[in-house]
């Protein structure tokens, strides 16, 4: 009896087995570039009652009024040594042009920042990639950020948590982004006004 054909397709089942027990709940395949993402927006009713939640096992934020959630989105967070704060916190400031103020990358554009811990934790507009890859902060897509920079205000609560309720379902329909593959763009333009002005419009450099 030839085994070999039995032997070939236990082992490819116990590869693929493998493969998903080893996947954290972020996912790591891709479907393009945070800078391609528009997230689909419903306008809250109430304002002061909207709410922030934030998955940082899933990588996904959800803006909610209610059980209701107005926006959902993939957004990056922090890694294993410098981890996204847990808690529940509120907006402490919004400043839509506002600059890295540490080293390293003083200068860096923080564009549609939401500070939430503290002076130096916020939600900003940043390069997303699909597992924890920040100090801390939680980076979002541009359009994302902006829409949501729009919907909060100073005192608005923030939830983080490793998970959230929608995480298997709204949170599961979401692209996976991953802009790693993207070239930085010059620090001579990442330093200049025009960043902020492109930000505005939607763009930024060639993406």
């Amino acid at each position: 009896m030839n085994f070999l054909p039995r032997i070939l397709a236990l082992s490819a089942l116990a590869a693929a087995a493998i493969g998903l027990s080893s996947c954290g709940n972020m996912s790591t395949g891709t479907s393009g570039t945070s800078f391609s993402y528009k997230p689909k927006v419903t306008q809250p009713t109430n304002r002061s009652a909207v709410k922030v939640k934030i998955s940082t096992s899933a990588g996904r934020l959800y803006v909610v009024e209610g059980d209701k959630v107005l926006l959902a989105t993939p957004c990056g967070v922090g890694k294993a040594g410098s981890p996204t704060p847990a808690g529940n916190h509120r907006i402490t400031s919004k400043t839509k042009e506002r600059r890295r103020q540490s080293q390293p990358g003083r200068g860096y554009p923080m564009t549609y920042w939401m500070s939430f811990y503290s002076p130096a934790y916020g939600m900003h507009w940043g390069f997303v990639k699909p597992y924890p890859s920040t100090m801390g902060c939680v980076r979002l897509p541009l359009n994302s950020a902006r829409e949501i920079f729009n919907m909060v205000r100073v005192g608005t609560p923030v939830n983080v948590s490793s998970t959230q309720p929608w995480d298997s379902t709204i949170g599961a329909s979401l692209p996976v982004l991953d802009d790693s593959p993207l070239p930085n763009p010059p620090m001579s333009y990442m330093l200049s006004p025009q960043v902020f002005k492109d930000a505005e419009q939607g763009k930024m450099w060639q993406f």
